[in-house]
């Protein structure tokens, strides 16, 4: 396959055009000097570059899906600035290819599941959990259902008997698990904004982290922001620095900064009074994958270049 700077030119032009763009597309053809190519605009369908952007990513979504052995992996759909990042589809190709359910797949839910933000349900027993030979009596377990897809993530409160959960639903989830009382949870709905309003983000929550006095949750997300949120759900600040997805997020031992790690292959210190970025770290060659404190001055990191 091969093809000319005058064609992708004139497919830009022609999308232009299309789309509704009329001063920008003359400007656009005056300079790239359309009038001169050779190329019979007659023969070329309307919405040309559109549908071979589609193609495109169908290749770019084919590859991913498609483990070692040729068997096919459903997976969720690529944003077309994921399939353009290579950091990105090497990290999901990666996350396929070592069998682990990656960041995207959607699991087909029964039609009993429970309808989003509703607590855990009690009132259909479940059957013993048993684990390696040993039975767990049922009122000893309890199930929390309410997620749309894979949970990822969860960490219990340092403070209270609140246990945080992360899930591929685009959601985090605060559940109420105090003894004697009935148990509620809060939905925190990742969303971004599109258009003058906020639309959900439709992707995965990848970490979570309790502050040290257990009145602040922060979350990291596959669209690249990281989130604080009170216990009863409200957004408190949104982190916007990486440039792709964050992996992994941590609060000091005072709860001043939270650390988190990115594929753009970064890490950043956040004060988490003001939502502002303190400092951005460039240290790996490849996504960035956990981060940890060693003291208040002091941090880890790892990264797919096998560095640390």
């Amino acid at each position: 396959m091969s093809f000319s700077s005058d064609e992708v030119n004139f497919l830009v032009y022609r999308y232009l055009q299309e789309s509704g763009f009329v001063h920008s597309a003359f400007v656009f053809g005056a300079e790239s000097l359309i009038a001169q190519s050779n190329i019979n605009g007659a023969l070329v369908p309307p919405c040309a570059l559109i549908s071979i952007i589609q193609k495109g990513l169908m290749y770019v979504e084919a590859e991913i899906s498609t483990g070692e052995d040729g068997t096919e992996r459903l997976i969720d759909t690529l944003s077309l600035i994921d399939a353009v990042m290579p950091d990105v589809v090497t990290s999901r190709k990666q996350v396929e290819n070592n069998g682990k359910s990656p960041a995207g797949i959607k699991q087909e839910q029964p039609n009993n599941a429970p309808e989003e933000g509703t607590p855990p349900n009690q009132d259909n027993p479940a059957e013993p959990m048993v684990i390696e030979g040993i039975e767990i009596p049922v009122e000893k377990a309890t199930v929390l259902k309410g997620h749309d897809s894979e949970v990822f993530i969860c960490a219990w409160n340092p403070m209270k008997d609140l246990l945080a959960s992360g899930s591929g639903d685009s959601t985090a989830r605060i559940w109420n698990m105090t003894q004697g009382g009935e148990a509620t949870v809060e939905v925190l709905k990742h969303c971004i904004q599109m258009e003058g309003r906020e639309v959900p983000s439709n992707k995965d929550v990848t970490s979570l982290d309790w502050n040290c006095d257990g009145n602040l949750l922060a979350t990291g997300s596959y669209d690249g922001y990281a989130r604080i949120w009170s216990t009863t759900g409200k957004l408190e600040k949104t982190l916007g620095q990486h440039k792709g997805p964050i992996f992994a997020l941590k609060w000091n031992k005072t709860g001043n900064y939270i650390l988190s790690a990115g594929v753009d292959r970064t890490t950043i210190i956040w004060d988490s009074s003001t939502g502002s970025c303190k400092q951005q770290f460039a240290f790996h060659s490849a996504p960035a994958l956990d981060v940890d404190w060693k003291s208040e001055e002091s941090f880890a990191s790892c990264s797919t270049d096998k560095q640390i």
